[in-house]
């Protein structure tokens, strides 16, 4: 459905987003994952026809942005994040404007308003002006603007921040209920809104891509952690069947750590080659990757100067 090809933006010799390639499907739900300055939002603006690329191109089903810009923009509902919004405005009155604005037929806007102010939960806040609406509601008002022409890609930045805990669970069970009829982007720093809601993550890290996973995946990758005192285990570890990869993680004293990228269900034979090498062994057990895992390799791998991990 949506197809990013070697996608920059480049501010003089700063590389906002540089080189970025990636696919959506139909029907996914999609984090954006990365720090602040990492790139996400820039990207989720040049997608919605909003910042113009240095290079690269997106499409959508067969449409480019540029010569089709406005083709793909009715398609896209998107929630900025700092959503504009007129606080003196009743919700009701914000969202008819912004229903003419999306080019709605009037005799439809009345029902597209009433249909988004029903899906997002704001009946009871209909006709208070929003300047007196908390941060949760203000939010739920951005994503009504959002879905008001029933768009096929909705693109949220950042939607749960600054949000207290329950109002995130709120927004987290509204973005559920829009996948259910689009495919949609989330953009966050935090990792948890991506593995509450998303199917498939994307990190990126000084405007580069380094990950793209779905999250059934890692929760299915297993390593071994093993400890023993022979800093050359790895050199008999690496020869049995089944064992990918062996590193070296850390010492402490005479025990040396390793990683192996390995089933849990290789451990017995990882105890009996310790055993038959004569080393002795200090722990074994399993560690399953998650995204927190995968994340913060990523970060490590950055500081040190190595190259992001790609699963």
């Amino acid at each position: 459905m949506i197809q990013v090809s070697r996608l920059s933006r480049h501010y003089g010799n700063f590389k906002a987003v540089d080189d970025v390639s990636f696919e959506i499907g139909q029907g996914e739900i999609v984090g954006l994952l990365g720090h602040n300055g990492a790139g996400k939002t820039t990207i989720m603006k040049m997608i919605t026809g909003f910042l113009e690329a240095t290079a690269g191109s997106i499409e959508v089903d067969g449409l480019f942005i540029g010569p089709d810009t406005r083709k793909i923009q009715k398609r896209i509902g998107y929630l900025p994040e700092n959503c504009p919004a007129w606080p003196e405005m009743t919700v009701i009155e914000y969202l008819e404007y912004q229903a003419k604005l999306h080019d709605i037929p009037k005799e439809h806007q009345r029902e597209a308003v009433t249909r988004a102010i029903r899906r997002t939960a704001l009946q009871e806040k209909a006709m208070p002006t929003i300047h007196t609406l908390s941060r949760g509601y203000r939010q739920r008002v951005g994503v009504a603007q959002a879905i008001l022409h029933d768009p096929d890609i909705i693109i949220l930045d950042e939607p749960t921040n600054g949000l207290d805990p329950t109002q995130i669970l709120q927004m987290r069970d509204l973005i559920r209920k829009l996948a259910q009829n689009a495919t949609v982007i989330l953009s966050t720093h935090i990792l948890q809104e991506v593995q509450a809601v998303c199917d498939r993550v994307l990190i990126m890290r000084n405007g580069q891509m380094l990950i793209d996973s779905r999250l059934t995946d890692l929760q299915s990758r297993q390593r071994l952690l093993l400890a023993v005192d022979n800093k050359e285990a790895g050199t008999y570890l690496n020869k049995l069947a089944g064992v990918n990869e062996v590193q070296q993680s850390s010492e402490n004293s005479h025990i040396y750590n390793f990683i192996l990228d390995a089933p849990f269900e290789l451990a017995p034979e990882v105890a009996t080659a310790v055993h038959t090498a004569g080393d002795k062994l200090y722990g074994l057990q399993p560690e399953f990757k998650n995204l927190e895992t995968l994340f913060a390799e990523v970060n490590a791998a950055a500081t040190t100067g190595g190259e992001g991990a790609h699963a």
